[in-house]
């Protein structure tokens, strides 16, 4: 469990460098959308290397294509929540809508690396990279936009702060899910994180990379790719 807390907290940690990031200065979006980008990619791969992959060997196909069904529906179901609170909130309430989002992504990436850990696979470096690397330019970009909502900056870290503990916690959920688990139903988690992944980089990631990197989004996201399946298969 230990293992757990503190690798989720170097994943998580880059929320709250974000948001210090944010809050400091106005960023390029060509500069976000690149890491955008790079972190979509290299969640692309833990998807087939780290996620879909493990699954398969340690339950076959059929509970992992079942997991993956159940967390593409529940992301999409809880991505619409999220949106139709976003659309009926005005400016005060975009701190809380921003954390919904950022835990709508990062309670799936987290719980993974919970569940590698018990699953004997050990940490997968690959993951963590991909997870610390795609927080950023969402902890960035939210928060400089809170400071222009003239949101303050203590304010708004601590948001980030309280969103990042959460998703370490979401790391020690997956631990302890996966150690009173059959492998089956592990296998059936690994596709569940799998699906929800999947629906949150071709609604928001991708297409948000496109728009502040425009050309360079592609590029950025094979570089990402690359690089995370260099280090899954190193690992």
């Amino acid at each position: 469990m230990l293992q757990a807390v503190v690798w989720g907290g170097v994943a998580a940690s880059s929320l709250v460098i974000g948001a210090l990031l944010g809050v400091v200065r106005r960023w390029p979006p060509l500069l976000i959308g690149v890491v955008l980008g790079f972190g979509a990619g290299a969640l692309i791969s833990s998807v087939a290397f780290d996620l879909a992959q493990e699954g398969l060997a340690l339950s076959g196909a059929v509970p992992v294509a079942i997991g993956i069904a159940l967390g593409a529906l529940v992301f999409f179901l809880a991505d619409a929540v999220v949106e139709r609170i976003g659309g009926r909130s005005g400016g005060g309430a975009a701190g809380l809508v921003l954390a919904l989002g950022a835990l709508l992504d990062g309670i799936p990436e987290q719980a993974v690396l919970g569940i590698g850990l018990v699953s004997g696979g050990g940490i997968s470096v690959a993951l963590v990279v991909a997870i610390f690397v795609s927080n950023l330019p969402e902890a960035i970009g939210s928060s400089a936009d809170m400071v222009e909502a003239g949101k303050s900056k203590r304010s708004i870290v601590v948001l980030w702060l309280v969103v990042a503990a959460i998703c370490v916690t979401a790391t020690l959920g997956g631990a302890a899910v996966a150690s009173a688990a059959s492998p089956e139903l592990r296998g059936g988690i690994n596709g569940f994180a799998a699906g929800a992944l999947l629906v949150m980089l071709a609604d928001s990631m991708i297409p948000e990379a496109k728009e502040k990197a425009r050309n360079w989004a592609g590029l950025s996201v094979v570089v990402g790719f690359a690089v995370a399946a260099g280090l899954s298969q190193l690992a």
